[in-house]
């Protein structure tokens, strides 16, 4: 911890035990809109006109939320390191995995014979398990590669621009996401040509990173804020970056 000067720079090891005041909030806001967004945005295929090719070009509704919490990964990495935005993740991944579990047994209870909205919770909540396969293995995916990326590039810039390092691991960790995704949900699946499948991933991950870079000036503000607050600033040298482990 600081001497009240500023962040103080130190190893990840050295906050192992330590204990932070925002820190679970971060996380909990991580997995609201991890789960909001999946829920509420998956499922839609909207559309924007492009006034350059004078096209309406698709997109996944879920685009608009989704990125935040990529984020907040980005925020998670920086601030506290890459061991506790891995808990982080793991903690998204199996709230995600008892998401699609209670939206399964949810829909597949009998409905009472004179409650006559079945078809419409079926449509808005039921669950493809190529789809929910799809989302946890891409979100997984990406969101360490995200981390991880971030995590690297900081000790690589000696922490400075930090830019550079969370529009550079957003790229990388959304390509995965959407690479993955993509193609694992909708190839070949009734209404999905090929070509919508490649428009769309294309789409997503263009407008994600865009997200990203946007919303940089309040990344910059959230860091700076957390960091003065936590009077750390965690720098990942002898992490152990392997993603199967939890402890921090």
């Amino acid at each position: 911890m600081s001497d009240g000067a500023g962040p103080a720079r130190i190893n990840a090891a050295q906050v192992a035990g330590g204990q932070f005041r925002y820190y679970d909030y971060v996380m909990a806001a991580f997995v609201a809109i991890l789960l909001l967004s999946n829920v509420l945005g998956a499922g839609k295929v909207a559309q924007i006109w492009i006034p350059f090719w004078e096209v309406w070009w698709p997109f996944g509704a879920g685009i608009l939320f989704f990125p935040i919490s990529y984020i907040i990964g980005d925020v998670l990495t920086e601030v506290y390191g890459y061991a506790r935005a891995r808990r982080v993740i793991w903690t998204g991944f199996v709230a995600t995995l008892f998401m699609a579990f209670m939206s399964w047994v949810v829909v597949a209870l009998p409905p009472a014979p004179d409650w006559t909205n079945q078809p419409a919770y079926e449509a808005i909540f039921g669950q493809v398990p190529r789809i929910v396969l799809a989302s946890v293995v891409a979100f997984w995916a990406g969101e360490f590669v995200n981390s991880f990326v971030l995590a690297k590039m900081k000790i690589w810039t000696r922490g400075k621009h930090l830019w550079a390092r969370t529009i550079g691991s957003t790229f990388v960790g959304q390509g995965v996401d959407s690479l993955i995704f993509y193609p694992l949900a909708f190839w070949g699946a009734a209404g999905w040509t090929n070509d919508l499948v490649l428009k769309v991933l294309v789409t997503q991950w263009v407008l994600k990173v865009s997200w990203e870079v946007i919303l940089t000036p309040v990344t910059y503000a959230v860091v700076g804020f957390l960091k003065r607050r936590e009077g750390v600033d965690v720098f990942d040298e002898g992490t152990d970056f392997t993603p199967f482990r939890t402890r921090v």
